[in-house]
């Protein structure tokens, strides 16, 4: 079966350098991975289009010129970005567009997939190759999911990605979910990890093998929290379990060597204790760095801030509520 590999290193990554990846490093990675059979590249802020501000983090570049860096430098590999309703307008996928953007994925909330009616609908009346998202996808059932999948898929998508957000899934869980949506859509299925529980390339592996055929993997891992999975140990697996990528594992791990200088490649990413405990609680992994400042601010211990935003369900995007998480217990240790 062939499994088409998408690579949001430069854009999940972004995550972890609070959004600080530069133009250099997006033109580098990007001459450096074009020839090596990978599916799409995605570019921007953490979360995606319009999403650089004071609440979620400000980004070095604007989209836009993140975007036409990337395009100017692959030739191969499609174009891609992230896309969350309510960060980003209708005008963002026009300009987008009229960049070279190849592939859009247009995500909400697990159980929110309504919000992405118009948005879908007005990306492919515009020609896009869309990608439904669903994210935080450990706060509900496969049959919640299926439901949501197929409004997404009824709006329009070309396929639907399930994001493990807060790497809290295990392959069981993942085996179950990939499954019933590839039996249930007409559409391509895809799913995209993060390693709080260091279970990421497991669950991508079960996912790849429940039917699932869209991947995503970053360059050493380099992404929110724990990080994501890591790209080329990725492609090597799924090479041993005779899956066909398109990709070729030596260039890639070349690519990775030629890349000294790129940040994930000199500070790879590694399943940090904050990491775990949000994995443990099903907590957005997005959230690392608010929740690191926050607790420093308020002088509260980082897992009681994780244990209570686990208990009011926090989704991603709302990092707002971190503060105001911290400050509350903060209060109640001085009272």
């Amino acid at each position: 079966m062939s499994i088409a590999i998408h690579d949001p290193t430069l854009r999940d990554g972004n995550h972890a350098v609070s959004h600080s990846l530069s133009l250099e490093d997006i033109a580098a990675y990007c001459r450096a991975v074009d020839g090596c059979g990978l599916s799409v590249v995605e570019v921007g802020h953490g979360n995606g289009l319009g999403a650089s501000s004071l609440q979620l983090g400000l980004a070095r570049h604007s989209d836009v010129q993140m975007l036409e860096t990337a395009r100017a430098n692959l030739t191969h590999t499609r174009l891609g970005v992230h896309m969350i309703p309510g960060f980003s307008r209708l005008s963002d996928i026009d300009t987008a567009l009229s960049i070279g953007v190849e592939v859009l994925r247009i995500a909400s909330h697990c159980t929110e997939a309504s919000v992405t009616e118009s948005y879908i609908e007005h990306a492919r009346s515009k020609g896009a190759f869309v990608h439904g998202v669903l994210m935080m996808t450990h706060m509900a059932s496969a049959s919640t999911l299926l439901e949501e999948a197929l409004k997404q898929q009824r709006y329009g998508a070309n396929a639907l990605v399930l994001m493990d957000s807060a790497g809290h899934f295990d392959p069981d869980s993942t085996r179950e979910k990939i499954a019933l949506l590839v039996r249930e859509l007409d559409i391509p299925v895809g799913f995209h990890g993060h390693n709080n529980l260091g279970l990421a390339i497991a669950n991508s592996l079960a996912a790849a093998q429940a039917g699932a055929t869209i991947i995503d993997g970053c360059m050493r891992g380099f992404g929110a929290g724990a990080g994501n999975t890591q790209l080329e140990v990725l492609c090597a697996v799924l090479e041993r379990y005779q899956f066909d990528t398109g990709v070729n594992v030596f260039d890639l791990c070349r690519a990775v060597d030629d890349l000294a200088d790129f940040t994930p490649v000199k500070t790879p990413t590694v399943v940090k204790t904050a990491n775990l405990i949000s994995g443990l609680y099903g907590v957005c992994s997005g959230f690392e760095k608010h929740v690191a400042r926050a607790a420093s601010e308020f002088q509260v211990e980082p897992r009681r801030i994780y244990e209570e935003l686990a208990r009011c369900n926090a989704v991603a995007g709302q990092e707002d509520l971190i503060i105001s998480v911290a400050s509350r217990l903060s209060q109640s240790v001085v009272a």
